[in-house]
């Protein structure tokens, strides 16, 4: 497995990676609701800028010429934040997610974070298991608005120095 910087010629690859995520992870979302919510995060505008962002890592996991996974996360003062974190599904469990997220703590400690903060949906068990194991402690909620309904989040943070 290679992890890499992503580039904009990986943007149908992530979508789909996001897509089938997504469709695998949040069973209490509809099809629609999944699809318009990737279609508007992943879209190419959006990861236009993702990928140009001071203060910003977007990385990608390949099998192969297969991306099977991605992170990006962004830095403000000495605050991270997962923005992302997904791996297919049929490459869950291998390892990936962890890789994924300790590449991204280190280039993102190059711009001086002392502090990482993940949000999730609150019904993603998998997603919370996979925070705590890297060592993220839950320490609030909130909400996000997906397909005309509040959502509840739960949000995780990583002490670094």
């Amino acid at each position: 497995m290679e992890l890499r910087p992503a580039a904009l010629e990986d943007r149908e690859e992530i979508r789909t990676v996001a897509r089938e995520t997504w469709h695998d992870t949040y069973d209490e979302l509809d099809a629609e609701t999944i699809d318009e919510t990737v279609d508007d995060w992943y879209g190419d505008e959006r990861l236009e800028r993702a990928l140009s962002e001071p203060g910003t890592a977007f990385l990608i996991a390949e099998r192969g010429d297969e991306i099977v996974g991605f992170t990006h996360g962004v830095v403000s003062e000495a605050e991270g934040d997962v923005l992302r974190m997904s791996v297919h599904p049929d490459h869950q469990g291998e390892g990936i997610g962890t890789a994924l997220h300790e590449r991204l703590c280190e280039d993102l400690q190059d711009f001086n974070m002392r502090q990482m903060r993940a949000i999730d949906l609150a019904s993603n068990e998998g997603g919370q298991e996979f925070y705590e194991k890297q060592g993220f402690e839950r320490t609030g909620e909130g909400s996000v608005e997906m397909g005309g309904e509040e959502r509840r989040e739960v949000v995780y943070t990583l002490e670094l120095a």
